[in-house]
C-alpha cells in the first residue's frame, strides 16, 4: 500500500537518510517500504533529536489522524517456571528470580479482570503465559475460552505464550483472537547473548504460522540489554522488513529484575526510547507502536516525548506481566496533559 507522496523540498538531515519532509501544516506522503537497510536506520537513529521528531510527527499525524491512543490491559494467566533461558526475564527457571508457585488463573478470574480493565478505559486485553510453547490439553482449551470471552465483552484478545502450531494457530483463529505476540528481543546478531534455549529462526517461523493463520502480529523488541545501536538498528530492520508489518510493535525498555543476568544493567537514557519509538514510527507508519514495559522509569516528560514521536498505544494497568507500570490514575492524568484522546473515546 503506498500513499501518493506529496512534492516534497529539501536535503537529507544526515548522511544515508533518505530525503523525507514535508511543510509545517501540511500533509506528507507515505511510502510504505520493507527494504530498509541497516545503515539508513542508524543514520535514522543519529539525527538530531529535534529534527527526528519532527519527521516522526509528519508520519504519525498522516498516518493517525487525531492523535489517537490505544489503552491495552496485560494480564499474567500463567506465572512463571518457564523453560526459557531468557536474561532479562524473572519467569525464567533458570534464573533465581523465578516466580514459579503462583496458581494459573481460571476462566472466571481472567473475564472478571477483562471486565474491569473494560470498565478502566481499555480496548485490548492481552493474556500471558509463561511458557516455550503452547500446549495442548486442558490448557489450550482454557486459553480458547478466555479468548472468545474476552471477545464477547467486545475488546480486542491478545495472547503471548510462545511457540505454537499451525492448528493451534488456526483454533486460536477460530476462537476470535485479534492477535498474537511474538517479541523479536534485540538484533539477529546480539540474540545468542539474550537467549540459548530458542533460535532466531524459531521466532520468525512462529511468526509465519500467525499470520498464515490471519492473526495479526504483535512483535516488537527491548533496549537495554547490553546491545549496541546497530543492534537496535538490525531489529527495526528485521520488523520493517516483515510484509506487512506487524500490526503491532511493543518498544520496551530492560526492567532490570534482581536474579536475572541482567540485573546490573544501567538504566536505560529515556531519549533512546524516544528514538526508538520515533525510528518505529517512521519505518512502519500504520503499524500501532506501542509505549511498553520501562514506562515508570521515562517519567512523565519521556513518556509525553514518547508519545510526540509516535506512540499510539500504552499498556494500562499497575502491572506488565510481573513488572510495575504506572496506574490507570497517573496515566488517564498523563495523556489529559499531552491532550491524546484514547482510541476508543472516539467510538460512538
Amino acid at each position: 500500500m503506498t500513499l501518493s507522496p506529496a512534492a516534497l523540498p529539501t536535503q537529507a538531515l544526515a548522511q544515508d537518510v533518505p530525503p523525507f519532509s514535508a511543510q509545517p501544516g501540511q500533509n506528507p506522503g507515505i511510502e510504505l517500504r520493507h527494504d530498509w537497510s541497516v545503515a539508513e536506520i542508524e543514520a535514522l537513529l543519529a539525527l538530531p533529536l529535534v529534527d527526528l521528531l519532527w519527521r516522526a510527527q509528519a508520519v504519525h499525524r498522516q498516518a493517525n489522524p487525531g492523535y489517537r491512543v490505544q489503552l491495552a490491559s496485560l494480564l499474567s494467566v500463567k506465572t512463571g517456571g518457564c523453560e526459557e533461558d531468557c536474561a532479562y526475564c524473572p519467569q525464567s527457571m533458570h534464573n533465581s528470580s523465578d516466580l514459579n508457585g503462583r496458581p494459573d488463573l481460571a476462566v472466571a478470574p481472567v473475564l472478571e479482570r477483562a471486565r474491569a480493565a473494560k470498565d478502566a478505559g481499555a480496548q485490548r486485553f492481552c493474556m500471558g503465559w509463561a511458557w516455550r510453547e503452547i500446549r495442548d490439553g486442558a490448557p489450550f482449551e482454557a486459553m480458547l475460552q478466555m479468548v472468545r470471552g474476552v471477545r464477547e465483552l467486545g475488546l480486542e484478545a491478545c495472547v503471548t505464550a510462545g511457540m505454537l502450531t499451525d492448528p493451534q494457530a488456526q483454533r486460536l483463529a477460530e476462537a476470535g483472537l485479534t492477535a498474537y505476540n511474538h517479541n523479536l528481543d534485540t538484533s539477529p546478531e546480539h540474540y545468542d547473548q539474550i537467549i540459548s534455549t530458542r533460535t532466531y529462526q524459531e521466532r520468525l517461523e512462529t511468526l509465519a504460522r500467525v499470520r498464515g493463520a490471519g492473526i495479526s502480529l504483535c512483535c516488537g523488541g527491548i533496549i537495554g540489554l547490553g546491545e549496541s545501536g546497530r543492534d537496535r538498528a538490525s531489529l527495526l530492520a528485521v520488523l520493517a522488513g516483515i510484509n506487512p508489518h506487524p500490526e503491532s510493535v511493543p518498544i520496551n525498555a530492560l526492567v532490570a529484575v534482581e536474579g536475572t543476568p541482567l540485573e546490573d544493567q544501567a538504566p536505560v537514557d529515556p531519549l533512546e526510547m524516544v528514538r526508538m519509538v520515533a525510528v518505529a514510527r517512521i519505518l512502519m507508519p500504520f503499524s500501532r507502536v506501542r509505549l511498553s514495559a520501562g514506562r515508570e522509569a521515562l517519567g512523565r516528560e519521556g513518556q509525553l516525548l514518547c508519545l510526540l514521536a509516535g506512540a499510539d498505544s500504552i499498556f494500562y494497568g499497575d502491572t506488565l506481566l510481573t513488572t510495575a507500570n504506572p496506574g490507570v490514575t497517573e496515566d488517564q492524568e498523563l495523556l489529559a496533559a499531552a491532550g491524546v484522546v484514547p482510541w476508543n473515546a472516539l467510538v460512538p
